[in-house]
């Protein structure tokens, strides 16, 4: 008898990278400083094309990025006053969405206008709301990481990922893949500390322990030195706890006295139909050392740090985004039950695909490997 093939994928269950984000959210869809007074900037939230419109006075709105007209982009319009006007026949549309003008058009045959999205800029981010208006009132902002704390450094990050969303909060959560960045972080192992979930969240928490005597310049800086004893595995100190709390994401980094040294706010927001690209928006908030400027001095370091960690990430996402593609539906076998929570918290809070309506992840018992002989 041979094994054809493994597959933890059975009939009946959700397949994960098919489950669209929950639009009931407020999203970043542009960072401030890209859409200048006077201009318009095109977005996408999945399948929708958002027109971001930043008239010289007053604040950004967002509009359905399409003329009524003949469906060309209004990102590629004109701002006038406090309208955007269609690059292609001039007709002017509102924050309201309302077409307010047809330059060849007497005032009382205005045709209907485009959909306009609840938006709200705050952090240096411009969030939508791209689900159901009405709850858009009542659904708070997701905290910032520490922008508004002067006590840390902020930094700005987001990276394009040509994969499905979930695989970024997947990578994130689970720490155990630290051996993909042993380049950079030299050796080291996660220990497991314990986790907390909830309808809406779920949180792992870990340390480290350094198996080997390479410590990365930025994290030195950044943390301190830990000694190292070749004789035996020396422990990193600080704790990491990771929490998803639909749909954002965050890492913290407390030290050995419970203080917070790092705060990381990230989302995950897919800019394409097929769902198969995500725009990251993330904030890496930093905790000021004591003596002064020594922030400033080892922040291009940081940067540099950051960057390859994400790199080596990047690549491994889109290499598992193409064996979707080719295997045709999701065939992981995943066996740590933190990501086996944090794969059902994703689809109960998801949009199901159409036509599975009472799909949901598998338990731990329905989660063993089907072998096809």
């Amino acid at each position: 008898m041979s094994i054809a093939s493994i597959s933890s994928a059975s009939p009946g269950h959700t397949d994960l990278r098919r489950v669209d984000i929950n639009p009931d959210y407020w999203y970043p869809i542009a960072w401030s400083k890209d859409v200048k007074r006077g201009k318009t900037v095109g977005r996408r939230f999945g399948k929708h094309p958002i027109a971001l419109v930043r008239p010289e006075e007053g604040s950004v709105f967002a509009l359905e990025d399409r003329c009524a007209h003949r469906q060309v982009p209004l990102s590629l319009g004109k701002v006038s006053g406090e309208a955007v006007q269609c690059c292609y026949h001039g007709w002017a549309y509102g924050r309201s969405g309302r077409c307010i003008d047809v330059p060849y058009l007497g005032k009382g045959k205005l045709p209907n206008g485009v959909k306009t999205y609840p938006c709200r800029e705050v952090g240096g981010m411009i969030f939508i709301f791209p689900g159901d208006a009405e709850k858009a009132e009542t659904t708070p902002l997701p905290k910032l990481a520490q922008v508004s704390n002067p006590a840390f450094k902020t930094r700005l990050f987001s990276p394009q990922v040509k994969c499905h969303y979930t695989f970024l909060h997947e990578n994130l959560m689970d720490m155990n893949h630290q051996f993909l960045h042993r380049r950079q972080m030299g050796q080291i192992r996660a220990r497991f500390l314990g986790q907390d979930e909830g309808e809406n969240f779920i949180e792992a928490r870990y340390s480290f322990a350094r198996t080997g005597n390479q410590q990365p310049l930025a994290e030195r800086l950044i943390f301190g030195k830990h000694h190292d004893d070749p004789t035996r595995e020396q422990p990193v100190e600080e704790v990491v706890s990771i929490r998803t709390t639909y749909p954002y994401q965050t890492l913290q980094i407390h030290d050995k006295d419970g203080d917070l040294i790092m705060d990381l706010f990230s989302v995950y927001v897919p800019n394409s139909a097929d769902g198969k690209s995500t725009q990251t928006f993330g904030l890496l908030s930093v905790l000021r050392p004591q003596t002064p400027f020594l922030i400033d001095l080892i922040w291009p370091a940081l940067g540099v740090f950051t960057n390859r960690i994400f790199e080596e990430d990047r690549q491994i996402m889109e290499l598992e985004q193409k064996a979707w593609n080719e295997l045709g539906g999701d065939h992981n076998v995943e066996v740590f039950p933190i990501v086996k929570k944090l794969r059902a918290l994703l689809v109960r809070n998801g949009v199901p695909p159409e036509g599975v309506p009472e799909a949901v992840e598998k338990n731990e018992e329905q989660e063993r490997p089907r072998i096809v002989v």
